[in-house]
């Protein structure tokens, strides 16, 4: 049967405040607050959803935005005709993965139902999941996998959909033509690492990963055809003594750049693609207007340089996406990717769990459980 008219105000209707973790200024650790009065989310859009969020989980971009990292890019797409004047990003929460299960439809939304089991990726411009109900759009939510539950699945969405992104829309490989393609990830210990290890394999790609001694084990089990630790000897001379690579997804970025496309097969569609880009840093640093053209000028000179050698260079974001999110969550009800957790922290424990994001050489994800139970 149809499911009943539902309209754009939340549930349970007398709700107005719910309990959260925010900031109202940037800076380090100590400007996360917890509040029980954070504003209720309301439909906002016939296509929105609420989301009762049941876990989430940390990436580098909440630090990012903890420290007002990309505010300036943020706040444009936030209120892009400036109409709130008077009004700022604060208080703002972070946390950009949610699992949990949907409390309210927009009128427009006939995919998903309330009680239904979801997970997503929240855009860093809207208000994140690190707090007791959240808004998405509904072609950002998907089913989630039925396998997990939703502690393990709060760890893949951001960094699957980051993955997706780069491999995918912006890399071009899928699961019919990776087959014996050589594949380099460095940094492949990290979130965003092990799922592209994870991702790739399942496309019958050789993988070689490149990460710290005390990650191999991970990689291995994860299974990487070739470990490489970037700390024994020079990684650069190491790598040149491997057959060349068809693609090289790089989660480092800095000096890695100036040698790593070398490593690339040239003239046959090789490709590098970089998550580190200067984009957020550029608008913050010059602006909205002069950040664009400088990010455009970069890419499109470095984009020209490269191809001219015989490569292709490709910058690489995260992308907000439930249809990515579906093909996902089958791979992960198939067995063939699997979350890779470091630690769970209770949800009173968030300022805990961002120190530990912050002391770095995490393997895994960094999960919050918002309910407890999970």
């Amino acid at each position: 049967g149809g499911a009943r008219p539902r309209g754009f105000r939340a549930s349970p209707r007398a709700r107005i405040s719910m309990p959260s973790w925010v900031i109202d200024r940037y800076g380090s650790n100590e400007v996360l607050r917890f509040t029980r009065d954070m504003m209720f989310p309301v439909i906002h859009f016939p296509n929105e959803v609420i989301i009762r969020v049941h876990a989430a989980s940390l990436n580098p971009i909440d630090l990012s935005m903890r420290s007002g990292y990309g505010a300036t890019a943020l706040n444009m797409k936030r209120d892009p005709l400036k109409l709130k004047t008077d009004e700022t990003e604060f208080p703002l929460t972070l946390g950009r993965d949610v699992s949990g299960v949907v409390m309210e439809c927009g009128l427009a939304v006939s995919y998903f139902k309330p009680g239904d089991e979801v997970w997503a990726a929240i855009p860093p411009w809207k208000q994140g999941t690190l707090s007791e109900f959240v808004v998405a759009s509904g072609n950002e939510v998907s089913f989630k996998p039925k396998c997990l539950s939703h502690t393990e699945a709060a760890a893949l969405p951001y960094v699957g959909l980051t993955a997706w992104s780069a491999l995918n829309q912006v890399g071009g490989l899928n699961q019919s033509n990776c087959r014996g393609k050589r594949v380099l990830i460095l940094g492949a210990s990290g979130g965003v690492g092990t799922f592209a290890l994870q991702l790739m394999k399942a496309w019958d790609a050789h993988v070689t990963a490149v990460c710290s001694h005390d990650a191999s084990t991970l990689v291995k089990k994860l299974g990487a055809d070739d470990v490489i630790d970037y700390k024994s000897g020079n990684l650069e001379e190491h790598l040149k003594t491997l057959p060349l690579f068809d693609f090289i997804l790089d989660n480092v970025g800095g000096s890695t750049e100036k040698w790593a496309l070398d490593l690339l097969k040239k003239w046959s569609g090789a490709t590098y693609v970089t998550l580190v880009t200067p984009f957020l840093i550029n608008m913050d640093r010059l602006g909205v207007a002069d950040g664009m053209l400088q990010t455009g000028i970069t890419v499109g000179s470095k984009t020209l340089k490269h191809l001219l050698k015989g490569v292709h260079y490709r910058w690489a974001f995260f992308m907000p996406s439930g249809p990515s999110l579906d093909a996902i969550a089958e791979l992960v009800d198939s067995g063939k990717i699997l979350p890779v957790i470091d630690e769970v922290f209770s949800f009173s424990e968030v300022p805990k769990a961002f120190l530990k994001l912050e002391g770095g050489h995490a393997r895994g994800k960094t999960v919050i459980n918002v309910i407890s139970r999970q």
